[in-house]
């Protein structure tokens, strides 16, 4: 899966070290533009392991595990366990989230007020994911996890009304599939970009939780 970024001894190594740090189960797991992506055990613990890629334009794993940590108390998104670096690549691991992509999940009216909590935190704490719109990064399961941070950063945020346009107003596979689900028409979608433009204005979610209430 990896074989034409990374040498096979190189990849050898890090799995060497990986188990001499207590991981099992080590599996190439998917392939990001910075990083690789491992899936691992620890104490019975499933965890996503990120290693950078030799070719990666840009190291950005340093930021995400600054992130993580000030995002810890919050639930926002599984739990950093370590960082640091393997032969001057740097690495990154953190609790897995279980669930399913919000692409392919069914999402509850719960999963909604639950996207718009978190991502009105983010709001709030003064950090902007970056990719919320494009929605490979909101993962659905019994609760749900927002993840990978890796272009987040510490400007003027945009993660909630970045949601909303991705669950209701846009035009999108997602979109069209919450809408038809939830039977939403015109007036409600006027509604919530009124709200929106509210919220964007004075912080109040009030108007937002109303409208999902009548879900």
């Amino acid at each position: 899966m990896f074989d034409h970024l990374i040498s096979e001894a190189r990849l050898k190594r890090f799995y060497s070290f990986l188990k001499g740090c207590g991981y099992t189960e080590i599996r190439p797991f998917a392939k990001g533009t910075t990083s690789l992506i491992f899936t691992a055990e620890l104490d019975e613990k499933s965890v996503i392991v990120k290693l950078e890629r030799p070719d990666s334009p840009r190291r950005n794993l340093a930021r995400e595990a600054e992130i993580l940590k000030i995002l810890e108390p919050y639930d926002v998104t599984p739990p950093l366990i370590e960082y640091g670096t393997f032969e001057g690549l740097e690495y990154l691991i953190r609790e897995f989230a279980p669930g399913e992509m919000i692409f392919h999940a069914d999402i509850e009216k719960r999963h909604l007020f639950e996207i718009v909590h978190k991502t009105a935190l983010l709001d709030r704490l003064g950090i902007d994911h970056g990719q919320i719109q494009g929605g490979k990064h909101i993962i659905v399961g019994e609760r749900v996890w927002l993840i990978d941070f890796e272009k987040a950063g510490l400007r003027k945020p945009k993660n909630l009304t970045s949601a909303m346009a991705m669950l209701f107003l846009s035009d999108n596979y997602i979109s069209r599939r919450v809408r038809r689900k939830f039977g939403i028409d015109g007036v409600f979608l006027d509604e919530l970009r009124y709200e929106l433009g509210r919220y964007k204005k004075t912080g109040e979610l009030s108007g937002v939780f109303r409208l999902l209430s009548r879900l």
